[in-house]
Parts: C-alpha cells; sequence; structure tokens
C-alpha cells in the first residue's frame, strides 16, 4: 500500500524544493563552526525562526548517500528500494535515448601515473576539454556493440552500450581514492559477465587512446545500470512536478520520476529566473544547486562558504512569488574536512503558513536545526511533509 498515493488529493498550492547539494558539513578545526554556520545568511537565518526545522538522515543513520538515491529519498521514493545506477541518470539527463537492453555508465577522467591514479577529477577539466576526450574515446570499437560517449560536465562524462544479452550488474572500476589501481570491474551475476567484460576492454582501450593527454590519461567507470521503470511523482502525489537544475545529472533524476525539465541557464540567478517564469504552470518545482557539493569535495571551505553565501542572496527573490511551502536543505553532507560525501544528517528547514514556528532559534545551521521542532526523521518523509503543509493529503482512516 502506498499510503500517499491513496491519500494525495489536487488543490492550487505551489511547492518550492531548494537543494543545495552536500550542504551538511563538520566544524573548521580553528572556529569550531560548519560551512553552513560560518556562511553569512541574513536571509536564511531570519526564514528560520519563521519555520519548522530538523536535521534529516538522506539513507539512513551512519549510511554515506550518493547523490542519485539521496535525491530520489527527497523525492518520497524509499533509496533502498530504487538503489538506480548513476550512469543511467547522467544519460537520461543528457538526452539520450535508453532503450529497454541498454546499459549506460558515468566516467571520470582521471589522472594516473605509474598505473595509480594521482586525482579521480584529473583537476576538473573545462567541459569543452571533456568533449574533445569523448571524441577520441568514440574512436573505441568492440564487436557486437554500439557505443556511445557524450560530455557531461567538466571531468564526467556518459556512456551508452547498446547490443544483445547486456546486463548491467557490474562493479566500479573506481577506487574511490587516490594512490590506487583502476579496479577491474566484475559481473555480479552470470547475466552481467559479457558486460563486464566489454567494460573492462573498453577501459584498456580508453587507456591507450588517452595515453598521449598530460592529465586525462585514464577514466574510472561507474554506475552501471539499465533505465528502471519507476511511478511518476504526477501519479504518486497527484502534482504536476518542474525541475530547475544546470547539472545534467540532476536533470536525469527529475525526468526519471516525472518532472518536466525546464531549460534554464549555467548561473543561480538565471536558475531563480526561471522559478519566476514558470511559476503559474507548475505546483512543485525542484531547483537544485551544486557548486556546495564540489567545493566540498575539493576540500575547499572557504568557497563552500560562499556559494551558501551566494544561496541565501537570492531567498527573498524566493519568498516574493509566495509558494505555499519552502522548504531549503541539501541532499547529502559533503564536509570539507572529508573531501567526500558522508553520513552526517543534513539540516532542513520548511516554510508554510501551516508550518509550526521554530521562533527559538536564531539561524540555519545544523546545530540550530537539532534543536528545531521537526527533529531528526528521513529524507523519504520530507515529501509528506510538504504535501501536508501545502493540504495535500486526505485523513487517513475515519
Amino acid at each position: 500500500m502506498n499510503v500517499l498515493k491513496d491519500l494525495a488529493i489536487k488543490n492550487d498550492s505551489k511547492m518550492v524544493l531548494l537543494v543545495m547539494d552536500g550542504l551538511g558539513g563538520l566544524p573548521h578545526e580553528d572556529t569550531g563552526l560548519t560551512e553552513l554556520e560560518t556562511a553569512k545568511t541574513p536571509n536564511l537565518d531570519a526564514l528560520a525562526g519563521q519555520s519548522s526545522c530538523g536535521l534529516m538522515h538522506p539513507i539512513m543513520p551512519g549510511v554515506t548517500a550518493g547523490s542519485g538515491p539521496a535525491h530520489l529519498g527527497l523525492f518520497g521514493y524509499d533509496p533502498l528500494e530504487h538503489n538506480i545506477g548513476r550512469g543511467v541518470l547522467s544519460a537520461l539527463g543528457l538526452n539520450l535515448d535508453l532503450g529497454k537492453d541498454d546499459v549506460a555508465c558515468r566516467i571520470n577522467f582521471a589522472t594516473m601515473r605509474d598505473n595509480k591514479i594521482v586525482d579521480r577529477r584529473a583537476g576538473r577539466i573545462p567541459t569543452e576539454e571533456c568533449a574533445r576526450l569523448c571524441k577520441k574515446l568514440s574512436t573505441i570499437e568492440i564487436e557486437g556493440v554500439e557505443i556511445t560517449v557524450v560530455p557531461e560536465m567538466q571531468h564526467r562524462a556518459a556512456i551508452v552500450f547498446r547490443g544483445q544479452g547486456l546486463s548491467g550488474r557490474v562493479t566500479d572500476s573506481d577506487p574511490q581514492k587516490e594512490g590506487l589501481a583502476p579496479l577491474k570491474m566484475e559481473a555480479l551475476d552470470e547475466a552481467s559477465a559479457k558486460m563486464a567484460e566489454i567494460a573492462n576492454t573498453f577501459a584498456d582501450r580508453a587507456k591507450d587512446v588517452l595515453a598521449d593527454e598530460p592529465v586525462a590519461n585514464m577514466i574510472l567507470m561507474r554506475g552501471f545500470d539499465k533505465a528502471p521503470d519507476i511511478e511518476t511523482v504526477g501519479d504518486l502525489y497527484k502534482i504536476k512536478a518542474a525541475a530547475i537544475a544546470t547539472y545534467p545529472m540532476y536533470r536525469g533524476l527529475a525526468k526519471l520520476v516525472g518532472m518536466e525539465v525546464i531549460p534554464t541557464g549555467s548561473t543561480l540567478e538565471s536558475e531563480i529566473e526561471t522559478l519566476s517564469e514558470n511559476f503559474a504552470d507548475y505546483d512543485y518545482f525542484f531547483i537544485h544547486v551544486k557548486y556546495t557539493d564540489s567545493s566540498g569535495e575539493d576540500g575547499d571551505f572557504d568557497r563552500k562558504v560562499k556559494v551558501i553565501e551566494e544561496v541565501d542572496l537570492v531567498i527573498p527573490s524566493i519568498l516574493e512569488l509566495n509558494p505555499d511551502v519552502f522548504v531549503v536543505t541539501g541532499d547529502h553532507s559533503t564536509p570539507a574536512a572529508l573531501k567526500s560525501h558522508s553520513w552526517h544528517p543534513v539540516p532542513v528547514l520548511l516554510h508554510a503558513k501551516t508550518a509550526r514556528r521554530d521562533s527559538w532559534l536564531s539561524s540555519f545551521g545544523e546545530g540550530q536545526c537539532a534543536q528545531g521542532s521537526l527533529g531528526t526523521f528521513m529524507a523519504r518523509d520530507l515529501m509528506a511533509l510538504m504535501l501536508a503543509h501545502a493540504q495535500r493529503l486526505a485523513k487517513f482512516g475515519a
């Protein structure tokens, strides 16, 4: 039984979910404050005391979330039931057609020296450089397989393998740490043995093709999968939903769950303009901010602080639209101190006329949100809270 699907009702309310990717952090060793607590965020601070606040676990306590499952949780799906490979999300975000037997994967261009990875992101090469390198990889041919290589952004790209008898249960070649050799990709079941062999062959040939490159001389492959059949947010919640995102993978996530992806520019300001221009046409908006996450992955505490401050500046423009429900949160934590995603719960702020006010809170940060009235809950319950505050859920039972 899907309770929300049974209870969902339509009305004219508007909901906005603003996601700062990797928002959660850890205290700086000198100040004892996280990136969010360090940032000057007068608009979010004022809003916290007028809203209900709390902390969310993206998956479950102690489990570090990837961006895919973390976002699915925000959209109300159980990420443990819907573990979708990153390659599918990237491919969909790049408008690649995925047939029912196609397998997609995500690649990072990386720097390798003496057969060990010294930079998993090849210095975050420009997207134009990524496009040039993808053309080189497109020369690789493997008998019986059609291969499409498309640049995503910076060092990332997507590959779609099309052929008979392919299955996506294949392990990654990315060791997730520098100083290690790329991993051999292995089949997780008998049906995926052919795909694993193809993937390893492609990686070997990619090494040869990129051998003369001074920086991006290797690829790391991960997130193999086929496109799943998943129920849409429109069918589940009776909403017309839109996504505003600059990064392809998050557009892919939105498309996967049935959101309409609205074209937008490359800046945060353009995203907010897109929201304003389309506000009358949809019930629910998902707005994605990427660079909080990439700053954390680079270990750049100060840059992450700056991105958060830039987001704070656009908060009044969103509030001027008068959404019935406005949520600010992250999909997971990416502390600069760890240079990676982490298991720490994420701060969340829910603003609505129907929300109780945490008037004792003076700012929006991890410590303050831990004292909020929402308490600590699972991210997959956020959609129910948004729908309830938008008065889009009927009563359960007599």
